[in-house]
């Protein structure tokens, strides 16, 4: 193998595991940010729903 390729092959190789612990890390960031916004969304339709049945009532009342 040329000398040259495997220095870069060491190095590239050296920092791998930053890579992939980088690469992890933003995934669970994202994971965790969409499921805060899918539950955020959830109480936000729950109380539309609940201020979209009190007007409702009180346009009958």
């Amino acid at each position: 193998m040329d000398p040259i390729l495997s220095e870069i092959y060491q190095t590239v190789l050296g920092a791998a595991p930053y890579v992939i612990i980088a690469y992890a890390l933003m995934w669970m960031i994202l994971l965790v940010y969409v499921l805060i916004m899918v539950f955020s969304l959830k109480k936000t339709e729950k109380q539309m729903a609940a201020l979209t049945e009190e007007l409702r009532l009180r346009q009958k009342g």
